[in-house]
């Protein structure tokens, strides 16, 4: 297409009404400089005045396109159609809260051409951050260093720029909620594909949060060990498997040294040991042969 945007900026809103407003205001400013780009603004069944503020802004900025889900499917729902809508090859998505410096938004765009993917990572010198979600995020952020043997800045960052192509090829696996954004980073790394991290500021954010820390800790963990056992199955069964291990020599020692008799126990946790490690290794096997 050759009239097609730069880039299609993908901004999903849920109850936005109090924020949405100045975010487009503040995008189209932004992305003047850039020349050709779009603003897809995804109202995913909004409850209050999203909607009605989105029409009205229509009127005032042209590029702007509005999609409308008749009832609530996440974040990652809306992302996804906010894609389906893009008519650009490159994506951007932010927040619709005022939480990202959309001002930094070009600068991403510009480093994406010799990237895959540009996050913004929240390491910038102005981060405000809730203290009750810095505590799972550590052992969250943790466990996704080690499934994709890499330092990542920022696992779950919302100011990110990638090809659509990229996307596309996870889309089956992306979850409809917030659990978006992590996927598609664990998805990226693990395929090799070029991801740059790039720091960002971090603000408060205009209304009331969306996440439920209990709640959306325990999907997060559910996402990254589903995404760990399609990508990187034996780094994922690994502890597992040495746990096992361990477990395994501690009891033949006793049964040897205290018992001098083998038991049941010990069978039992060499069999686990042995299935475990098994089926890790036919799944690593998989994945390598789907990668061929």
């Amino acid at each position: 297409m050759n009239n097609a945007p730069k880039v299609s900026i993908l901004v999903p809103c849920y109850n936005e009404e109090n924020a949405i407003s100045e975010t487009v205001e503040q995008l189209d400013a932004a992305l003047a400089p850039l020349g050709a780009f779009e603003i897809i603004a995804i109202n995913d069944g909004s409850t209050d005045r999203t909607l009605e503020c989105l029409d009205a802004l229509k009127a005032r900025f042209p590029r702007l396109r509005v999609v409308d889900h008749d009832r609530n499917r996440g974040y990652g729902a809306a992302l996804k159609t906010g894609m389906r809508h893009a008519e650009s090859e490159m994506i951007a998505i932010t927040d619709a809260d005022g939480t990202y410096p959309v001002k930094d938004l070009p600068h991403l765009v510009n480093l994406s051409k010799d990237y895959d993917m540009v996050v913004g990572a929240r390491t910038g010198a102005n981060v405000t951050y809730s203290k009750i979600r810095k505590i799972p995020k550590y052992f969250l952020h943790a466990w996704v260093n080690w499934i994709v043997n890499f330092k990542v800045p920022d696992i779950n960052s919302g100011m990110r720029v990638f090809r659509k192509d990229m996307a596309q090829k996870f889309v089956r696996i992306l979850p409809n909620g917030f659990s978006f954004t992590i996927t598609i980073t664990i998805s990226s790394l693990r395929n090799n594909y070029r991801v740059h991290y790039e720091p960002i500021d971090y603000y408060q954010r205009t209304g009331k949060s969306k996440i439920h820390p209990i709640k959306d800790t325990l999907r997060f963990l559910q996402i990254i060990g589903r995404t760990g056992m399609y990508f990187a199955p034996l780094r994922i069964l690994t502890p597992l498997i040495v746990l096992l291990g361990l477990c395994s020599t501690a009891s033949l020692g006793y049964d040897t040294l205290v018992l001098h008799d083998l038991t049941e126990k010990s069978l039992v946790l060499l069999m686990c040991t042995f299935n475990v490690a098994m089926f890790a290794m036919l799944a690593d096997m998989i994945d390598k042969r789907s990668q061929i």
